[in-house]
């Protein structure tokens, strides 16, 4: 079920499925994107985990985050939508390309409501990103990039994250021009670059550096997962993210780009099922009051 619901006074779009006596799993989506990401989840875990895939603060058809569109904020936006669905930890969090960042952003800020990670292509594991993301750094232009709907971006964006670009149907592309339309989107996607990295340093090893300090303090089981052909985030990512978790459990996916939740999902479901079934015998289920 998809709906629409109050949280702070703004409105949120969340996806549902599942009874609330299940475990948790909280679905993030990466940036200028949107729930849908997460559609073929849905349809091969229902009646295992009570899932829930928000759009995130100012992305899809979500109003932004009245403190902004930085990680703090994003993360802060899915604290308080699991409050309003009456959800108090701790879950399971799995997130795609930003959704990663914002994943572990979420464990930094409200340890108590994860009790796992599942880092999807995930930011926030190096410099390198595609440079149509690099773009939108640019003063003025990158604006203007961010909130001009193009119908010839949201073909390359979408022909840039498969590998099988037989997965960029005319459906996801007009989806992504829909979402492009929104004009809280479009600012959102670049006040969240704009704040995560720059035209010629790419993604900031600031915030980066800050972040791994400090959920290295609060460690979660984690799985990280990446394709081999990965054109956004480079797969030589996933061998920072070895070095900055070496107790996470990682997957090179052969063949496979940006989004291996769509692209593969048969395996994907296959390892984030596997990894939560540990997780699920060892860490208390989701209350729900």
């Amino acid at each position: 079920m998809i709906r629409r619901i109050p949280v702070r006074g703004r409105w949120v779009r969340v996806r549902e499925s599942g009874d609330a006596s299940l475990p948790t799993l909280v679905l993030l989506h990466g940036i200028t994107r949107s729930l849908e990401d997460w559609d073929p989840t849905f349809e091969a875990l229902d009646g295992e985990y009570r899932l829930i895939a928000p759009d995130l603060a100012g992305s899809g058809w979500s109003a932004p985050h009245p403190d902004g569109a930085d990680l703090a904020a994003l993360a802060d936006g899915v604290a308080e939508t699991l409050a309003a669905l009456n959800v108090s930890g701790p879950v399971h969090v799995a997130g795609n390309s930003l959704g990663g960042a914002v994943t572990m952003t979420l464990l930094a800020r409200h340890p108590e409501l994860v009790a796992s990670m599942t880092l999807v292509a995930s930011a926030g594991f190096g410099k390198e990103v595609t440079p149509l993301l690099r773009l939108l750094g640019i003063p003025v232009l990158g604006k203007l990039i961010a909130t001009t709907p193009s119908r010839l971006s949201a073909i390359v964006q979408e022909r840039l994250i498969f590998t099988d670009t037989s997965f960029a149907t005319r459906a996801r592309i007009d989806h992504a021009m829909a979402i492009a339309r929104e004009t809280d989107a479009g600012l959102t996607t670049w006040k969240t670059a704009d704040a995560l990295g720059t035209v010629l340093g790419g993604v900031r090893q600031e915030w980066r550096d800050e972040l791994h300090r400090t959920i290295a303090a609060t460690p979660r089981p984690t799985m990280v997962l990446w394709g081999s052909r990965d054109r956004v985030l480079p797969p030589s990512h996933l061998e920072h993210a070895r070095k900055l978790m070496p107790h996470a459990e990682t997957h090179l996916i052969p063949g496979v780009g940006h989004m291996p939740q769509i692209e593969c999902t048969h395996e994907f479901v296959a390892l984030i099922a596997s990894f939560l079934r540990n997780q699920v015998a060892e860490l208390p289920k989701s209350a729900s009051q």
